[in-house]
This record gives C-alpha cells, sequence and structure tokens, in this order.
C-alpha cells in the first residue's frame, strides 16, 4: 500500500536523521590526535590586532565626546571590549587607497611634514590606553616623485625610514613592524634595501613584514 505523501516525508526524514545520528557516533569513536613538540619553533601569535587604512578611521576623529573616548576604550583598553594587541596603519600617500584619500608626510621630495591627517593621534590614543600594543605601519601607494614611478627605489626606502624616524621624534611612538606595499608583490632587493635604511638610522627595533600581496604568505 502506497504511504500519503506527508507520511513518506516524515519516514524519510528519520531515516536521514538516523544515518547523520549512526555516521557522527562512528566520528565520534575515531579520537583526534594532537602533537605538541616543545623542541620545535613555530609562528607566534601575536594578537588580535585592528586596522586603520583607506580613510576607514576618518570620521572617528570627528566625534564628540565622550562618544568617541568610549569607542577608544572600546578598541585599545586591556580586558575591556577588543583589547586590540596590534594597531596597524596606513602610511598616507595622496591616494585613492579604498575609501578616500590618507595625506602623504612627503608631497615632494623637498617637504616634510609630520602634523598631516589622523593616524598620528589615533595610534597616541592607542598607547595611552594600551603601552605595549605593536604599531604596524604600512603604505597603500605613494606619491608620484617616488623613484619617478618606481616604487621599489632608494626614494621609497628614504620616505619609509623618515616616516618611521618622525613617529619617533615627534610623538615618541615605535613602530613595531612595517611592510612593504598594501595587496602587491615584493623584490628580494627592495627588501634588503629597506633592511638597510632602517639599520643605518637606528631603527633596527623595526622588523619588516614581507610581503602583503593577495594570500597573505608571510616570508
Amino acid at each position: 500500500m502506497a504511504l500519503p505523501p506527508s507520511l513518506r516525508s516524515i519516514l524519510f526524514s528519520i531515516i536521514w536523521c538516523c544515518c547523520f545520528i549512526i555516521k557522527t557516533s562512528s566520528c565520534e569513536q575515531q579520537p583526534q590526535i594532537i602533537t605538541i613538540d616543545g623542541s620545535k619553533v613555530e609562528r607566534e601569535f601575536d594578537g588580535i590586532g585592528g586596522l586603520s587604512a583607506g580613510a576607514s578611521s576618518r570620521l572617528l576623529y570627528d566625534y564628540d565626546e565622550p562618544y568617541r573616548s568610549h569607542i577608544l576604550d572600546y578598541l585599545f583598553k586591556p580586558n575591556f571590549g577588543a583589547s586590540l594587541h596590534i594597531l596597524k596603519v596606513e602610511i598616507g600617500g595622496d591616494c585613492q587607497s579604498t575609501d578616500g584619500t590618507e595625506p602623504s608626510h612627503m608631497h615632494t621630495r623637498t617637504d616634510q611634514n609630520y602634523e598631516r591627517g589622523y593616524e598620528w593621534w589615533l595610534m597616541i590614543e592607542a598607547k595611552k590606553r594600551n603601552p605595549s600594543i605593536l604599531l604596524y605601519a604600512l603604505a597603500w601607494g605613494v606619491p608620484g616623485w617616488i623613484g619617478n614611478g618606481n616604487y621599489f627605489s632608494q626614494d621609497n626606502v628614504d620616505y619609509h625610514v623618515n616616516w618611521i624616524k618622525a613617529a619617533r621624534l615627534h610623538y615618541n611612538l615605535t613602530i613595531d613592524f612595517v611592510g612593504i606595499w598594501n595587496e602587491r608583490s615584493c623584490t628580494a632587493d627592495y627588501i634588503k634595501m629597506l633592511r638597510a635604511g632602517l639599520d643605518k638610522s637606528s631603527l633596527q627595533q623595526t622588523k619588516i613584514v614581507a610581503c602583503d600581496q593577495f594570500g597573505f604568505g608571510v616570508v
């Protein structure tokens, strides 16, 4: 005798659930083995980070108090809210980098101004709330005079070194990490040039992250 459609549907559901339970039970009976080898050194977990780039945090600077401070507290205070361990900021390059343009500290080769933009302010506020927070800087683009259009040039090394030196000199901020170029490949020769430029300026503590291309592989 044929079963009514509604009863067939219910019966099918019961059989499917039973099969799922049997399958799940059989999986649970197979223990997963995790080996911990203290003799090997692998990548370290540096913490949870936040990114301010592409003009994405531009409006935060204009928030009225106390709301702005409340947001900053939730972002950076330890054991409170997000409790970020790392803050990554854009090195402004006078280019449209996502949601807007962040100003460069060097519009031209002879121009240097370290009061432009709001990333300095954000890093200071982060450090006020968590002195141990790590700071990471990365360029999305650079002004056209850099290397006459060649990103991987000595001009760009000097450009980055000047920004990192200014963070320490003008704001007492130590930049812990610097990247190469957001979501772009890089060259080993340029990385060596940047390392030499940092070391020459007594910035040995600033580590280089490479490369920041799609896929987020780390060398």
